[in-house]
């Protein structure tokens, strides 16, 4: 059943390989040490590459394309690093393979360090964690990044950090809180409870946070929260484009002016911009204003996407 997806995640890592040695001009010793891959297999898939004719005026790979839209989004709008996957027709799939990818991605980041690891909530984060095979040092930890939602299968922040934490065999610690609160005041009460304190704490002193996005269509796990889901259309008069770790934010990454942004039990975009390690995974062209928002401000500093949104990103305005 893995076998497309190991081929993929193989080919894509010889297309990368190519793309920088033929097209971008950088050493051996560079990739290596880029891709977290030794020089013997390095200079193997260059070879191999070679051999079998893959390298003609262009890097002639099926995944190099993505490879050089990667590349460019990164450039753009500042990353450390992107990472763009193919685009596929099921809905599903094709947030499976965005999710495996950035486990891919999470792996070379945390292997052999000792490091305090973010995760917020999704179906596409839910993936990721089959691609979790770097381990990090046994005294690493893994917290969810926002409360919880009161319905959801396998993609709630508390069911996503059990996993990843299972996966990598650390400790994990939950934000035990709705993501929304009745009211500013509300939330100020709950933060009255010191183990709140200080998982919220927790998240702010986590080393790497992996998030994804939404849109505001009325069918998701989000908008169909009660209180969203009575607030909605004056959410999106006031400019919201989408939410990122349930924070409302319009089309420049700004938090929108609304009680439900000051009622959250969450860590702030603006926190998460301070971290050394910041992941957004998310694809489909519907979300490709709230993600360019989030590039804009510059909330994250590694991206994992599909062609589509990779295209989108690079037309539109920066």
């Amino acid at each position: 059943m893995n076998e497309p997806i190991d081929d993929l995640s193989a080919e894509l890592e010889r297309a990368r390989v190519a793309w920088f040695y033929f097209v971008g001009g950088l050493t051996q010793q560079q990739i290596a040490s880029r891709m977290n891959l030794t020089r013997l297999k390095v200079n193997r898939i260059i070879g191999q590459a070679r051999e079998d004719g893959a390298v003609q005026i262009e890097v002639a790979l099926p995944l190099s394309d993505c490879v050089d839209l990667a590349q460019r989004v990164a450039e753009r709008y500042g990353l450390a690093e992107a990472l763009v996957v193919p685009d596929l027709p099921d809905f599903l799939e094709q947030k499976r393979v965005i999710g495996e990818a950035a486990g891919n991605m999470v792996s070379e980041l945390i292997a052999g360090r000792d490091l305090g690891i973010g995760v917020a909530t999704g179906r596409t984060l839910s993936f990721a964690v089959r691609k979790l095979n770097g381990r990090p040092h046994a005294d690493s930890w893994v917290v969810g990044l926002t409360g919880g939602v009161t319905r959801s299968s396998g993609t709630n922040t508390f069911e996503v950090a059990t996993s990843f934490a299972r996966q990598l065999d650390v400790e994990c610690h939950y934000l035990t809180a709705p993501l929304y609160c009745a009211s500013p005041e509300g939330r100020e009460t709950l933060l009255l409870i010191d183990e709140l304190t200080d998982v919220l704490a927790r998240t702010e002193i986590a080393d790497l946070g992996i998030t994804s996005c939404g849109a505001l269509a009325e069918d998701t796990t989000l908008t169909q929260i009660r209180v969203v889901k009575d607030h909605l259309e004056d959410i999106v008069k006031r400019g919201a484009v989408g939410e990122f770790l349930g924070c409302f934010l319009d089309a420049r990454g700004r938090p929108i002016d609304h009680f439900l942004n000051d009622s959250l039990m969450a860590l702030s975009p603006d926190k998460l911009k301070l971290k050394p390690i910041s992941v957004l995974v998310s694809g489909g062209t519907e979300k490709t204003q709230i993600i360019r928002a989030i590039l804009r401000a510059g909330y994250v500093n590694r991206l994992v996407t599909n062609e589509a949104v990779a295209r989108a990103l690079l037309a539109g305005p920066r």
